[in-house]
């Protein structure tokens, strides 16, 4: 064998580069590479619509309605009439907004104004809006007198009807049930962390578990419990289901924290994040009725819609949302939903975008003064999908902002609109000679 030959180093780096300290410090830091990572980029302009993701969008908006006149007992909406515009059967992507939303999230401890600022609310934003809201509107009944309500005409279909109804079990409770229950009750109103009683966790897996819950007194919970709660239903209920608990529970909840304390508890609005775990759910049990109430506030709806830009939400649930509110009576508060939305750039088909351009032509008579709102989200909707927009729609919102004048934000629509380019407008190939 060869002898090892020794790096023959001057003195002065000899005692440097051997010293206990020097080589501690280089164990301990991290030595740069010059390996560089090439990621692939993909052009956002080269995808499309599948083709038959339009029928499952205009499906998934219909059984919306569906359950949310069933659930709620709303009156179907009006349908879009789009026979003034060209249907399309591809739009472009916009950036992929669509991620999982199944990764784990904050837990409560952490600042509040990490996620939401404090909202100051002009009285005169106030004004415009209340212009719009419905006037005859019911009043808005507490969480107790929802459930009470609800558990009552589930016992009259049960007396009335030849089956049970598979929603809901209406039965007499075990007095050492209820006794049961009564204790998880006091133990909820008083919850602040720590481990939830095991009693609580195993109601979503009752037939009667609505009755069950009812018995906990839900109106009386923490906050906290109430976000150990909404994680609890969400991750265990089906989708039907966990769409019932956010109606029946957690709007009228959020809704009363904010009309008392002006913004929303932390744990509440972290249980808002956690119920996003079903999109599905979330629409049809929280943001439709909601919207449907015509009596959103805008305090309600930028701290709601601040939860919806911060999260993933599948494009799927979100064009069907679109569509149902382009479709619904006018609110202030639907306009920042719907800013929200079209904001994450989703590649949208084409029906939802004649839907959106429906929902702004309608304004054309209007007499009364639009709110700043109702304009942004005019904004926001021409520069994302200004290139999705046939000729024919471009002319009519160019003649919508001289009906509807914002003196900052109508030129820049028009602007907006007269440099794009129209969907239906093909470039003429040259022929070769």
């Amino acid at each position: 064998m060869g002898k090892i030959k020794r790096l023959k180093l001057s003195k002065q780096q000899r005692t440097k580069d051997q010293s206990l300290t020097h080589q501690i410090i280089q164990d301990e830091t991290a030595k740069p590479t010059t390996r560089t990572k090439e990621r692939k980029r993909h052009d956002v302009h080269e995808k499309y619509v599948e083709s038959n993701l339009s029928e499952k969008i205009l499906r998934q908006a219909r059984e919306q309605q569906e359950e949310l006149e069933e659930t709620v007992g709303l009156e179907p909406a009006p349908k879009t009439s789009s026979a003034i515009f060209k249907p399309s059967t591809a739009g472009k992507a916009g950036s992929d907004a669509e991620g999982d939303i199944y990764e784990d999230q904050e837990e409560p401890g952490e600042d509040a104004n990490e996620f939401y600022e404090p909202i100051n609310i002009s009285e005169e934003d106030e004004q415009a809006l209340e212009m719009f809201m419905t006037k005859d509107a019911p009043a808005r009944k507490s969480l107790q007198e929802i459930l009470r309500g609800r558990l009552s005409e589930k016992k009259t279909e049960l007396e009335t009807a030849v089956s049970e109804p598979a929603s809901l079990i209406v039965q007499k409770l075990h007095p050492e049930l209820i006794e049961l229950y009564q204790g998880v009750r006091d133990v909820l109103k008083k919850y602040r962390s720590g481990k939830l009683p095991k009693a609580f966790k195993v109601i979503p897996k009752m037939p009667n578990w609505e009755q069950v819950l009812y018995v906990t007194e839900p109106e009386n919970w923490s906050a906290a419990a109430m976000f150990q709660a909404t994680r609890l239903f969400a991750s265990n209920l089906k989708d039907r289901l966990a769409q019932r608990f956010y109606f029946l529970v957690l709007l009228p909840r959020i809704r009363d924290d904010i009309a008392e304390y002006k913004r929303l508890n932390f744990h509440l609005y972290q249980a808002l994040r956690k119920s996003l775990f079903k999109p599905g759910a979330f629409f049809k049990g929280f943001l439709l009725p909601l919207c449907e109430s015509g009596t959103c506030t805008l305090r309600e709806a930028v701290i709601v819609s601040s939860v919806m830009a911060k999260n993933s939400i599948p494009m799927l649930h979100s064009a069907a949302a679109i569509m149902k509110i382009a479709e619904m009576n006018y609110t202030g508060a639907n306009s920042v939903f719907l800013r929200t939305l079209l904001d994450k750039k989703y590649a949208l088909p084409c029906p939802v975008i004649d839907a959106t351009v429906y929902h702004f032509i309608r304004f054309m008579s209007e007499k009364r003064k639009l709110p700043v709102l109702w304009h942004q989200s005019l904004l926001t909707f021409v520069q994302r999908y200004k290139e999705d927009l046939a000729s024919e729609q471009k002319e009519g919102l160019i003649e919508l902002t001289s009906h509807q004048y914002h003196y900052q934000l109508s030129p820049e629509i028009r602007r907006e609109l007269i440099n794009a380019k129209s969907r239906d407008i093909e470039q003429a190939i040259p022929m070769e000679e």
